[in-house]
């Protein structure tokens, strides 16, 4: 079991709802590849530095979790199959940036 991060770029013309659909339909598909999630952020609808696909904005999620490596790739496959995602980038995640994401998590949890 890997430690991962994945970051995606959902277009901007979706709904909250769609949004909501779109990320519990990965999130369960990791899921049944036996990961285990450690942690889901959405970081909401900021603005893109150059367009992609004509769109200037796009939602931003994020999901750190632990997985066996082969379903990275079934992922990514899907992740490319979806007209609702702009970008995606998947991490392998070392010890300093496990390390890292828990401080972060931790400073996030203080602002809360």
């Amino acid at each position: 079991m890997n430690h991962y991060e994945t970051v995606f770029i959902l277009n901007p013309v979706l709904s909250e709802t769609q949004i909501k659909e779109t990320v519990k339909k990965y999130e369960d598909f990791l899921v049944s590849k036996g990961a285990k999630m450690i942690s889901k952020e959405d970081w909401g609808l900021k603005k893109l530095a150059y367009p992609i696909q004509n769109k200037k904005s796009g939602f931003y999620h994020l999901f750190e979790y632990t997985v066996p490596g082969d379903a990275i790739t079934q992922l990514e496959v899907e992740f490319r199959r979806d007209e609702r995602f702009m970008r995606y980038l998947t991490v392998k995640l070392d010890k300093h940036a496990v390390a890292w994401a828990e401080e972060r998590r931790k400073r996030n949890k203080q602002k809360a």
